[in-house]
């Protein structure tokens, strides 16, 4: 490995990497020639791979233009385009978009406008977001409160308005079948007795994944969940946000992941795959109602100074317009099953491997030290990790997490949380 002498730089530990010179296409290579299969799109980010010359080129349009442009002083062609572009890939009804950075301010924006949308109708005894555990919602303090990961949410306790929790619908842990209605049902309702357990004119929203990210590992809800949920937040008056942070911009073989069981939220919010890894973008889509209601009762009192950054929406609109001309949302169905099956024939191999599942190109599978019960493997062994580095040795590029909240589960009772 070639590492040019001392790093002033700090991220979550010391380990040095090889230093990157190029990437293209699915492929990155090092200053020593190194190739790299990039099989994790990187933090399951880059969607349309690396280098694609019609975004690079839309940039550079861009940058002759304006590299910036401050929106309280200046509409951008840029990003009224990708906000109308986004608007129409929307479920009905999601027809205003603000622009930010990235997954962890997307997630703050959402909760701050359901927030703000309580205060416009009177409802400022709403001020509680049920989320699920495990999950993970980025990493700000407010996003941190509604994550259900705990070696991510513990040094930070003190600091943290906790938000209620429902456990995730794991089903292939509590040996239930996912393809079963009542299923669905079962977990759905968990939500509508955290409800009614808070105090329903105090519950503001609920936030989850449609498919799950890192922490529970690509999980796909059970037969008939989203469809309950939908009824059940309409039932309290409860906003609905879907985090399609990971699983959004096309990587499930929708542009947003909930499009699969046809259930539109009020709320979502979007990044990674949606900019692609080509500049810092994310958006939060908003139902026309939220928005008015919002605007009518003084503006929203939020924002960042890069939102909007024309830059950056100019690369997200060449990123949409890839991924549309390429047909990407269709292969990556067409890959995804594939994949699936061939994951599936290594777990039929290799009994270390207790579960394969997801949607389009979000798969996993998860390591267990017995199938039967689905016992993780002990914590001190750090499997996931030691898996990620032999694979980036021989030149692929994995992404791990543990998914049973973080931790090993401290019961022996096997199939439970």
């Amino acid at each position: 490995m070639t590492a040019a002498g001392e790093s002033h730089l700090f991220y979550q530990s010391l380990a040095r990497r090889p230093r990157l010179a190029r990437a293209e296409g699915v492929y990155l290579w090092d200053v020593d020639g190194k190739r790299y299969l990039d099989g994790s799109s990187a933090a399951m980010v880059c969607n349309i791979g690396y280098s694609n010359p019609r975004v690079l080129a839309a940039m550079r349009a861009q940058m002759e233009m304006s590299t910036f442009g401050y929106r309280l002083h200046f509409e951008t062609e840029a990003a009224e385009a990708l906000a109308a572009g986004v608007a129409g890939l929307a479920p009905e009804g999601l027809e205003r978009v603000f622009f930010v950075s990235g997954g962890s301010e997307a997630v703050e924006t959402a909760i701050k406008l359901a927030r703000q949308y309580a205060l416009a109708r009177g409802e400022a005894q709403r001020f509680k977001v049920i989320s699920r555990h495990p999950s993970y919602h980025g990493s700000t303090l407010g996003a941190l409160a509604l994550t259900g990961y705990a070696p991510m949410t513990a040094p930070f306790d003190p600091m943290l308005q906790r938000m209620p929790k429902i456990p995730a619908p794991r089903a292939y842990l509590d040996g239930l079948d996912a393809g079963d209605p009542a299923t669905g049902r079962h977990y759905a309702d968990m939500l509508e007795a955290a409800i009614l357990r808070e105090g329903p004119e105090t519950v503001l929203a609920f936030i989850h994944e449609p498919v799950g990210g890192a922490s529970t590992g690509c999980l796909v809800p059970p037969e008939g969940y989203m469809a309950r949920i939908r009824e059940i937040c309409d039932r309290y008056g409860v906003l609905l946000i879907h985090d399609e942070v990971l699983s959004g911009g096309g990587r499930t073989g929708t542009f947003f992941a909930a499009d699969t069981w046809g259930v539109a939220p009020d709320i979502a919010a979007l990044s990674k795959g949606f900019g692609a890894g080509y500049m810092p973008l994310g958006a939060v889509v908003a139902h026309e109602r939220v928005v008015e209601a919002v605007m009518g009762a003084g503006g929203f009192i939020h924002g960042f100074t890069y939102a909007g950054n024309p830059l950056a929406c100019a690369a997200g609109l060449a990123v949409i317009d890839e991924i549309e001309r390429q047909g990407l949302m269709a292969n990556a169905l067409d890959i995804g099953t594939r994949l699936g099956a061939r994951l599936r024939a290594l777990m039929n191999r290799y009994p270390l491997i207790g579960d394969v599942r997801g949607l389009g190109l979000l798969q996993a599978f998860e390591l267990v030290a017995d199938r039967a019960t689905m016992a993780p493997l002990p914590a001190e062994m750090n499997a996931h990790t030691r898996l990620v580095e032999a694979a980036y040795g021989e030149g692929l590029i994995l992404y791990s997490r543990r998914t049973r909240g973080g931790m090993r589960a401290i019961t022996s009772s096997s199939r439970r949380r």
